[in-house]
Formats: C-alpha cells, structure tokens, sequence
C-alpha cells in the first residue's frame, strides 16, 4: 500500500476536520499532495470561503515543491521576501509561505507528501494539519 494513498488522505481531512470542531474554529478546507505537488484529495468544509482550496493548495504546494515547512516558508519570507516572490513566480504564483502547510513523511523520513489546510488562523490550521497526519500513522513537519 502507498505511504500517501487516497483512502490515508481521506482520512487525515476528516480527522483534520474533526480537530476543527473540538478545537471550535472556523470552517476548514484540507488538500492532501502526493510527493510530486499532485493532489489526492481535497474538501471545503461547511461555510468555508469558495476560494479556500486555491489557498491551501498553495500551502501545501510550496511546501512539498520547497521541502520545506510553511513556518519556515514564512520565516525564509520575512528574511528574503525578493527570494519568496522569485519562487511564487518559478511556481506559478502557488506558493503561500505561512504556517498551515505540513511536509508529510513516512517512518523512514522520506517526504510522501504535504496536507494543506485553511479557514483559522495559520498556527490552528497547521495543529489540524498535524492531527491529521498523525490520525494514519505518518509524520508532519510544520
């Protein structure tokens, strides 16, 4: 069975959506990518803004694209903003540099993919991301 297959991705949106409502945030939407930036599977939770799966694609695009997290994203951003915005154009303006989008590794530590959540405030959106991750027995790195 893949590390990131449709049925694990599945699940990490719904435990990621269940997080949500223990956690009592606002509406979510979940992406997860496979290791090549493809997507797997994605939803928009209840009363999320339409135009949420653009956003958490880009999370979880630049990360997976970077190999790197979206807190180190933001900080490689506040650092180096001239080197951000060259790779939002290398990638096609999908890379959103904040917290929110997880690297997926398996127990090897091999990158399998990203999840990229959206709809609360970015530290929230990457706890969710993490439970989620967690829930099908793999590893984030936020």
């Amino acid at each position: 069975m893949a590390d990131l297959s449709l049925r694990k991705a599945r699940t990490i949106i719904r435990k990621v959506f269940e997080v949500g409502r223990e956690m009592e945030l606002k509406p979510l939407s979940t992406v997860v990518l496979d290791a090549g930036g493809n997507v797997i599977a994605f939803e928009r939770g209840d009363g999320a803004a339409p135009g949420r799966f653009q956003i958490a694609f880009g999370k979880a695009y630049g990360t997976v694209m970077l190999g790197m997290p979206g807190k180190a994203q933001m900080a490689r951003a506040e650092q180096q903003p001239y080197f951000m915005t060259a790779l939002a154009g290398v990638y096609g303006g999908n890379v959103v540099p904040v917290p929110g989008g997880v690297l997926v590794r398996n127990k090897k530590g091999v990158v399998v993919g990203a999840v990229g959540v959206t709809g609360d405030t970015s530290d929230n959106d990457a706890t969710a991301a993490l439970a989620g991750i967690e829930s099908v027995g793999l590893f984030g790195e936020a």
